[in-house]
């Protein structure tokens, strides 16, 4: 499964600009409507283009593995 690390993002923004950084910020600055977003933070699995990432790269300044990790699904292997 794929795990989205924005929350991680967000916080790192936060302690470096010393300032809040809410969920609809980074929607509106990023062009992602705010409950894509939402789902991407929230929702196990979710499932979201490639624009969307690409949106959140150029947002936070990084690369694409800074947003995604995959975590083994241990329900699968077995």
């Amino acid at each position: 499964m794929l795990r989205f690390k924005i929350k991680e993002l967000i916080a790192k923004k936060e302690f470096e600009e010393g300032r809040r950084v809410t969920i609809g910020e980074v929607a509106e600055a990023a062009g992602i409507h705010r409950m894509t977003l939402s789902k991407m933070i929230n929702q196990r699995g979710y499932n979201t283009g490639t624009e969307n990432l690409d949106r959140m790269c150029t947002y936070f300044k990084c690369n694409i593995e800074d947003i995604i990790e995959y975590v083994p699904d241990e329900r699968l292997e077995n």
